[in-house]
């Protein structure tokens, strides 16, 4: 589109399928590496990527020409593959329905790079759970907790 000029930061977050520990560290940088290649492939700006074994966080720079379902839904049915092609999962691989997707603005992008980065950190002190619900209250998204990802916590 000429002469349209935009800067979207969105930070994505995704659990893997019935919250289980699938990623594992031996697979994680080739896994996140498919994920930039679908990300750049599609037009748009890879910032950070990083999660834990259960769950994953992108931060992205969206071009405005592509629907960010269309995007999340091309990362997360393309690695899901790639994923079970390599067997790199013990089980059948996916991602659970549904994400949540947050925006930034430029003058946050350090404080959110390194949190992606510091996931191991973060949850030493805190479940995925919490992190995300706080995201959602932090961004004042209105949710029912019936359709929150389903939680370890929640068995």
């Amino acid at each position: 589109m000429a002469n349209t000029y935009t800067q979207i930061y969105i930070q994505t977050v995704f659990a893997v399928s019935g919250r289980l520990s699938l990623i594992r560290k031996e697979h994680e940088e080739e896994i996140y590496k498919f994920i930039t290649g679908i990300i750049r492939n599609d037009g748009h700006k890879l910032i950070a990527i990083n999660g834990m074994a259960d769950h994953v966080h992108i931060l992205f720079g969206l071009k405005p020409d592509m629907a960010l379902s269309d995007l999340v839904r091309d990362i997360k049915s393309n690695s899901s593959k790639f994923i079970n092609e390599r067997r790199f999962a013990p089980v059948k691989f996916g991602w659970q329905e549904g994400y949540g997707a947050f925006s930034y603005g430029r003058s946050q992008l350090s404080s959110i790079i390194s949190y992606i980065h510091n996931q191991e950190k973060h949850h030493r002190r805190r479940s995925f759970k919490d992190e995300y619900l706080s995201l959602l209250r932090k961004f004042e998204v209105e949710f029912e907790d019936k359709y929150v990802f389903k939680f370890l916590e929640d068995k």
